[in-house]
């Protein structure tokens, strides 16, 4: 009897604990003819124990299911209608969470530079851990907030001891990976009003060279020994004569100093150069918020990288367009933790810092080894965790490639598909039942504390983003930009978890479409080309006027070259892009990077470059099989064989054909945006081979020379 007691005990609280249960507990005795609660006890100590037992169990769910399930987030704004057209600027729209027409610049009354943003977050964090590092298998260790100012304070009054000016138009290169010394460098400039100019670690000579002459750099900070040889290489032959001092971060024996004395560079250590700079010491002269900040240059697809003039205004404004729109669900505090590895050359990187740093957060960068991020992430356990589309996609397919029965991956499927049905209704959460079976161990990866992911840069399938959210249960924002607009112009907002665009304006700028005539895209029916205004778009190119003008028109509005249409709830979906399109011998427009991202949803395919020519009548694309699931596709098409024996396959290449194109058709490709033939080639794309920018977009000029003979061969053997 005991067991009966127990169990009717918790079967009564079960069904009694809220409304919801007392309702559910009458169709439980309408379906089984039970009794009302007047005669429950009686008719419940009638019933075998085993019955009590599945009662017992079906009420603790309910129980449990209520007490858990938690509310939908409240949304900043309407969901339906999440921007707002403002009169007399020709259809451009404002985000609805805005209170007026004028978009904001400072979110903080008393943060409106790079340098108060830094100070406000020594108050906040009460001088806590501020940056921190690890050794290989070794824990993290940390500096304040305080330390991260007397150093950078240091490194400023160095650079003023050896006769550079406080002043924005004094330029320093920091050349280096994510670490430490990056924020202390950058901070160190922005307490004097000097400027930063990025070096991309995987930009290549010729690149390094450009910039350090555009900029008149001569002085650069750069992280490895081996970096500054290349660096010296450049100056002994001539080739960057302005350069006469280099900083290293790393360890270096004497050669480096010899090598640097021979063609009249000065080699120095950071720790030198800091205790030159405490010996030394200056108060001080903090920038105004129109001051220049950094020189981003963007690693184009053409030609010379751009150098974008963007000022602390600029960055605050978009800093504070993310923290307005996020105010009341995720609010940024001393106790999170970011982890940094996305490169910090990139705008989008820096503006995650700087939130990070403006609320007294922790900064964790990784080891310098993308292989090693795993490991960092479990140790550090960040709650912020920026990524970029190309590590989403492979974490994604990492996770259905685990899936490696039809069992597993119906189990994962039907748990997904459970917990988007919760994303639909605006509810996101890691503790449900799905996560404590299914997802935990994905969660517990990432280190198990994430509450906060954010992608940008590139374009992300609904399908990726949408798994994720509901695996990973943490607020999952997507946003779009270019550094000419800082980073980001529009984010998708709280409660809104619907893939499949890139949310509406964020607060800082207003997005305007414009017609793209060539392309019958017409801003009367909602599309055209995305323009973008406000006090986070640029001041325009480094020496090169010509260029501006092409970026910002004569009333301030910058052109971004993507194609966007408004959709009824006030979202922007990117459906094409203006910049790469080219004629086919017929006179039919084509865009490239439209039709890639439709085929590269082919569960064999893991890269792909669509090519046209003005004198051909048809597409052809050279096609790189995603090994790490090639095989077993393959396998399921009747063939075997090693990946590279499958490319030589021609039956292998015209089923890998016919399923990019049955992509093609269900995505709306018309025929002539259909490839008619493919090349399979084994090497990935990557910014080391000089295929893709460190941004991770397509090179095409480069791609269409590597791929040259591939090309004449695919035109001159299709016959259409």
């Amino acid at each position: 009897m005991q067991i009966k007691e127990l169990v009717l005990g918790s079967i009564e609280s079960g069904l009694r604990d809220n409304n919801s249960g007392t309702m559910q507990a009458h169709e439980l005795f309408r379906y089984f003819r039970i009794p009302e609660f007047g005669d429950f006890r009686q008719y419940m100590h009638s019933l075998p124990t085993n019955t009590l037992m599945g009662f017992g169990a079906f009420a603790a769910l309910t129980t449990f299911w209520y007490a858990t399930r938690p509310k939908a987030l409240k949304p900043p704004c309407d969901l339906s209608m999440q921007s707002v057209e403002v009169e007399g600027t020709d259809g451009a729209r404002r985000s609805a969470i805005l209170d007026s027409d004028e978009p904001i610049s400072f979110f903080y009354d008393d943060v409106t530079t790079l340098y108060e943003i830094f100070q406000r977050g020594i108050q906040v964090s009460n001088n806590g851990p501020c940056l921190g590092s690890r050794k290989p298998d070794q824990p993290y260790e940390w500096i304040s907030y305080k330390e991260v100012e007397d150093k950078a304070e240091c490194v400023g009054s160095a650079l003023l001891h050896k006769g550079y000016k406080a002043s924005p138009d004094q330029y320093f290169g920091i050349f280096a990976q994510n670490r430490p010394e990056w924020v202390i460098i950058e901070q160190g400039c922005y307490a004097y009003s000097m400027v930063v100019v990025p070096l991309y670690d995987t930009l290549g000579n010729e690149a390094i060279t450009y910039i350090i002459n555009k900029a008149e750099l001569s002085l650069v900070f750069v992280d490895k020994p081996e970096k500054v040889n290349l660096m010296l290489e450049s100056v002994e032959n001539k080739l960057t004569p302005g350069l006469k001092t280099i900083i290293i971060m790393d360890p270096f024996d004497s050669d480096v100093v010899e090598r640097g004395k021979k063609c009249g560079v000065e080699i120095m250590s950071m720790k030198v150069f800091e205790d030159l700079g405490r010996a030394n010491r200056r108060k001080p002269k903090p920038p105004s918020p129109g001051d220049l900040a950094v020189i981003c240059f963007t690693s184009g697809t053409t030609g010379n990288p751009k150098g974008a003039l963007i000022t602390h205004r600029n960055v605050v404004s978009n800093c504070s367009a993310f923290v307005k729109v996020t105010e009341n669900v995720v609010a940024p505090s001393p106790d999170d933790i970011l982890i940094s590895f996305l490169p910090l050359a990139h705008m989008f990187e820096r503006i995650v810092e700087c939130v990070i740093l403006c609320h007294g957060a922790k900064i964790g960068f990784f080891q310098g080894d993308i292989r090693l991020l795993m490991d960092d992430l479990k140790m550090l356990q960040p709650t912020v965790f920026p990524v970029v589309p190309r590590l989403l996609n492979r974490m994604f397919d990492r996770i259905f490639g685990q899936a490696d029965t039809m069992v597993k991956r119906w189990i994962l499927d039907f748990a997904s598909k459970r917990k988007e049905a919760e994303l639909r209704s605006g509810i996101i959460r890691n503790n449900s039942l799905w996560d404590k079976i299914i997802f935990h161990k994905i969660q517990a990866s990432l280190g198990g504390k994430v509450r906060l992911m954010i992608t940008g840069a590139a374009p992300v399938s609904a399908t990726v983003l949408t798994f994720l959210r509901a695996a990973l249960g943490c607020q999952f924002y997507e946003g779009y930009g270019q550094t000419e607009c800082t980073a980001g112009c529009s984010l998708t907002v709280p409660g809104d978890w619907t893939a499949g665009h890139v949310g509406a304006p964020m607060p800082c700028n207003l997005i305007k479409l414009v017609d793209v005539e060539e392309m019958n895209y017409m801003a009367a029916k909602g599309e055209g080309e995305i323009c973008v205004k406000g006090p986070n778009v640029f001041k325009g190119y480094l020496k090169d006027p010509a260029k501006t003008a092409e970026a910002l028109d004569k009333d301030g509005w910058l052109h971004t070259g993507d194609i966007g249409k408004w959709l009824p709830n006030g979202t922007m979906k990117i459906i094409d892009r203006k910049k790469h399109i080219f004629k086919l011998a017929q006179g039919e427009y084509i865009a490239p990077e439209k039709i890639e991202n439709i085929y590269q949803r082919s569960e064999p395919v893991a890269q792909v470059f669509v090519h046209g020519e003005s004198l051909q009548a048809f597409l052809i694309a050279i096609v790189v099989p995603d090994v790490e699931t090639l095989s077993s596709w393959a396998k399921k098409k009747g063939f075997s064989g090693s990946c590279a024996d499958l490319c030589k396959n021609k039956d292998v290449k015209k089923a890998i054909l016919e399923d990019m194109v049955r992509l093609g058709k269900e995505a709306g490709l018309k025929p002539f945006e259909q490839v008619k033939g493919i090349a399979l080639h084994l090497e990935l794309f990557t910014v080391e081979n000089g295929l893709l920018t460190p941004t991770f977009k397509a090179k095409r000029p480069e791609l269409r020379k590597y791929f040259r003979p591939q090309i004449d061969e695919l035109y001159s053997t299709i016959k259409i």
